[in-house]
């Protein structure tokens, strides 16, 4: 089994890679494809840049980038993990590489680097969900971080789940 991560250096990307390792500490055996994928040049881009060799180079580099964070994850685990840097549109783009792979299921993070910060969900874990004839895990984001102190109100009360959270996925209230 390998599951394909989408990273796009967001802190909610990292949270999917954290949710990813822990489920294989707690013994689910999953190979780990970490993904970026970067949206084709603008025209812009294209006028003032003019080498396609080194808009390639510029988007790889900002792929390795946005994948950093991910990868000292997975190396203080221990844990190996396959990179892929992808180009295009994003969602189609990153389920062409869980294809390639062999992936069975896909983790993201609610919002990437373009949410908006009132979304509840970002365009392409939106659109991976809608897309994806594989399982997509949507990973929300956890303002407490583990090791840090709870507050006593949380102690008393369950974590939300999916069938109890009374917060509507899309904002659709």
């Amino acid at each position: 089994m390998k599951i394909l991560i989408a990273v796009d250096g967001s802190e909610l990307a990292l949270d999917a890679v954290r949710y990813a390792l822990q489920l294989r500490a707690e013994g689910l055996a999953a190979g780990l494809v970490l993904a970026n994928v970067q949206e084709p040049a603008s025209l812009y881009e294209m006028l003032t840049v003019r080498d396609p060799q080194r808009l390639q180079g510029l988007a790889a580099s900002a792929g390795d980038h946005s994948l950093q964070g991910a990868r000292q994850l997975c190396d203080a685990a221990g844990v190996d993990y396959e990179l892929e840097i992808g180009l295009g549109e994003p969602a189609h783009t990153l389920l062409d590489i869980a294809e390639r792979y062999g992936c069975s299921a896909i983790v993201a993070g609610a919002r990437g680097k373009g949410g908006l910060g009132g979304a509840d969900l970002g365009s392409v874990s939106h659109e991976l969900m809608h897309v994806s004839p594989l399982p997509v895990t949507i990973v929300k984001h956890s303002d407490v971080q583990a090791g840090e102190e709870q507050p006593a109100q949380a102690e008393q009360e369950a974590p939300p789940s999916a069938e109890t959270d009374p917060q509507p996925m899309l904002g659709l209230a």
